[in-house]
């Protein structure tokens, strides 16, 4: 059984939306301490989605889109015998939500000659709509996993 996290770092609501999984996306796209950059990068693409998908409500498409990235399942590597397997098991909530947020991000920073905050609001659009880079990675995973099924009973 996994030993319980000690120090997690609880985060404050932003102060835009009140949202603190969107604070939390802001501490994942800030680079060298400077949160202040990544607010600007994060709120601007916030403004782009309003005007790429006519809502007010951006904070919507942004849950939307954490949910359609975010795995249900991944592969972990376990040495038995001296063979290492791919062994698939289930992953907790609040490391299927890094890990949705880290795709978008890595999805957004490999598109080149436009402003970050443009090529994150265009991933988030697209991962709303289950399309993109971070919902490809997403069903990669699956595939994956679902390739190694035959090796789920090795789960520790």
């Amino acid at each position: 059984m996994r030993r319980p996290v000690k120090n997690r770092n609880i985060v404050s609501p932003d102060t835009v939306y009140n949202s603190e999984s969107l604070e939390k996306f802001i501490n994942h796209v800030m680079l060298h301490g400077k949160k202040e950059t990544a607010r600007k990068i994060v709120y601007g693409a916030f403004e782009e989605i309003k005007k790429e998908a006519k809502t007010e409500v951006p904070l919507e498409i942004f849950e939307l889109a954490l949910q359609n990235a975010g795995p249900q399942v991944e592969v972990r590597s376990r040495r038995v015998g001296g063979a290492n397997y791919q062994v698939p098991r289930e992953i907790r909530t609040d490391r299927r939500i890094f890990l949705a947020m880290t795709w978008i991000i890595k999805a957004a920073k490999v598109g080149k000659g436009k402003p970050m905050y443009k090529k994150l609001a265009t991933e988030l659009v697209l991962a709303s709509k289950n399309e993109g880079e971070a919902v490809k990675k997403r069903e990669n995973t699956h595939k994956m996993a679902e390739a190694n099924k035959a090796f789920a009973h090795f789960a520790w």
